[in-house]
């Protein structure tokens, strides 16, 4: 059976309007799960089904004041499991549990019996929390954390019985892997994994403790990659949702970047792109230039032909006000590039603009 779980934006959850606080802090990392808690719905047989389920819980809370569902995740009689707090926020469902604790409700009240659909759903989630925290997590009841009659006597019994399910097989091969991955990878030019060594190896070990994941170190962390480091990564890996063959302790870029932040090594850095040439400006016509004319642009030609040499004609400006210096370095400039005739009279067009200008 996979765990197949029904997101909230799925069910149609109202965001949260502030950080699900009740007595930890918002973000809690799976290393921290130490409990499983089961609860019922309270003394009334549950009729509703879908995700009227989740949606009913969800407005029970919000009118206590609440960010949202108390719980983790709420399983329904049909096994379907929907996402509540998810697997990274502080529960809102046992005082005094609510970091160390994923809080579970199956959604049956009173004497209602549980479906097997649903306990198998909610067994099937207990196994995947322990795969991902790492640990087996203990069983527990809500009146295992206070005084209460949650999670009713049928579910009590069934959680004090180990949480059998008909027709469920959990999985075999543990929590965790069984062996140490002793391989090495490469990220931005630095080695990680069994072996490797370097100033970067004692960062990522101080990072895992400051994480909380320093439990297999007996002395350190320090600068050779060790089996510790290899088994304190894997931890943290598991903390992050990875499991499997992407939980096996060696880094990979994303799981580096979330502990470290930024990545240590060789970084390129990109050559800025130059800036685009401007775009010169269109010809404006011949008519803009000769005896009378004054504007803009016979002062950019002047300016062009002082900048390709052609300055020694004029003895104030050039300016906007069209003159015989500006003829006269024109047919210049024109006589350089080969023209004669009419080609070469003093007045540009558009190719002596071209030339000139862009």
């Amino acid at each position: 059976m996979s765990v197949k779980i029904i997101s909230r934006a799925t069910w149609g959850a109202a965001p949260w309007d502030n950080d699900p606080r009740s007595d930890g802090p918002a973000y809690v990392p799976l290393s921290s799960r130490r409990e499983f808690f089961v609860h019922y719905d309270g003394a009334h047989h549950v009729g509703r089904t879908g995700y009227a389920v989740p949606r009913a819980i969800e407005a029970q809370h919000l009118a206590q004041g609440w960010s949202g569902v108390g719980y983790h995740f709420v399983v329904d009689q049909a096994g379907n499991i929907y996402e509540g707090r998810g697997w990274t926020r502080t529960g809102a469902h046992c005082p005094g549990f609510n970091v160390s604790g994923i809080g579970v409700q199956i959604a049956v009240g009173g004497d209602q019996e549980p479906s097997e659909a649903a306990l198998a759903a909610c067994r099937a989630l207990y196994d995947e929390a322990c795969q991902r925290t790492g640990r087996t997590l203990a069983k527990r009841g809500h009146r295992d954390g206070i005084a209460t009659l949650c999670p009713g006597p049928r579910l009590y019994a069934w959680v004090q019985a180990g949480m059998p399910a008909k027709g469920y097989q959990p999985p075999t091969g543990g929590t965790a892997p069984t062996g140490v991955a002793r391989y090495q990878v490469t990220i931005n030019g630095l080695s990680y994994g069994y072996g490797a060594e370097g100033s970067h190896v004692t960062r990522v070990g101080e990072a895992l403790v400051a994480k909380g994941h320093g439990d297999a170190y007996e002395v350190g962390p320090g600068p050779k990659w060790s089996d510790a480091d290899t088994k304190n990564y894997a931890a943290y890996q598991r903390s992050l949702g990875f499991s499997g063959d992407d939980a096996d302790g060696v880094p990979g870029e994303s799981s580096l970047r979330s502990l470290l932040g930024t990545l240590p090594g060789k970084t390129t850095t990109a050559k800025p792109k130059p800036k685009p040439k401007p775009k010169p400006p269109a010809f404006p016509g011949r008519s803009a230039f000769g005896p009378g004319k004054r504007n803009a642009n016979v002062t950019r030609l002047g300016e062009a032909l002082v900048a390709k040499g052609y300055g020694r004609f004029y003895k104030v400006g050039p300016g906007p006000s069209w003159s015989n210096a500006d003829r006269n370095a024109v047919r210049a400039f024109q006589r350089a590039q080969g023209w004669t005739g009419s080609d070469a009279d003093g007045y540009p067009g558009p190719e002596t603009w071209r030339r000139l200008v862009a």
